[in-house]
């Protein structure tokens, strides 16, 4: 008699036993379902960010079809021909040129290296400025004739405003600015502020002396490149050459006189 409550209980603990594993695998189909929604969530908004980072940004992708601008080496032969006043490319009135002067070992010692990274990353910012100047660079180290016939210095930004003939055919007088770059702290942005910020001309004087690359004297006399070959004779002389050739030029004005 004392067992029959075990036994009577018997039933109730294996039906308990079966319940159990039922409930388990219910928890467990619960689980999977869970994780499969979150799954697909995290799924969905992976795709999502994936899409979202493919589309271009409207910034860049106007700035990719920026063309950029062309960038005109000059030399002593052919810087007449490609500044001319009143060129075809020229909107009615003045023609804007910004000419980037460098150099290297000789002209610049060495340190237009900065000042020419900068200019490169330059070039893409000044094509998207609206109505920008044309671009042009001078070599020192190649074209020190060019250099010495505008007594330009290395690195530095010659910024010119050619007019357009008048109708009676005269010329007024074209308008530049030297402008020196200091070699260690020189930036793309400051380019680009010389080429957009007028105000940045206003406490500067036009260069209007002997050295003007168009109303000089040089310029007028057609002597800018005999000059500047002349200088560039002088500064490859060595030293001893020129004491002898000053020396016997001395006796000779003394015999003389």
């Amino acid at each position: 008699m004392r067992f029959a409550p075990v036994v009577l209980a018997l039933p109730a603990m294996a039906a308990a036993q079966q319940q159990v594993p039922l409930l388990e695998q219910a928890k467990g189909w619960l689980n999977n379902f869970i994780g499969a929604a979150t799954s697909n969530v995290n799924s969905a908004s992976s795709a999502a960010a994936s899409a979202a980072s493919g589309v271009p940004n409207p910034a860049y992708a106007a700035a990719g079809k920026v063309q950029q601008l062309t960038v005109t080496d000059l030399t002593k032969e052919n810087y007449l021909q490609v500044m001319k006043p009143g060129a075809a490319t020229a909107s009615p009135g003045i023609e804007d040129w910004m000419v980037y002067t460098t150099g290297g070992n000789r002209t610049c010692f060495g340190m237009c290296n900065r000042a020419d990274e900068e200019w490169i990353k330059a070039v893409p910012l000044l094509s998207a400025v609206p109505s920008a100047p044309q671009l042009a660079r001078l070599d020192c180290e190649k074209e020190p004739q060019l250099c010495n016939a505008w007594g330009a210095g290395a690195p530095s930004v010659i910024y010119i405003q050619l007019p357009q003939p008048l109708p009676d055919q005269t010329t007024p007088a074209t308008t530049v600015y030297f402008l020196p770059l200091n070699r260690t702290t020189v930036s793309a942005q400051d380019f680009v502020s010389i080429a957009t910020e007028k105000a940045f001309f206003k406490e500067r004087t036009p260069y209007e002396g002997f050295f003007h690359p168009f109303d000089g004297i040089l310029a007028k006399t057609g002597l800018a490149i005999p000059f500047g070959w002349v200088v560039y004779g002088f500064s490859v002389m060595p030293s001893w050459a020129l004491m002898i050739g000053i020396s016997f030029f001395s006796r000779t004005f003394m015999y003389v006189f």
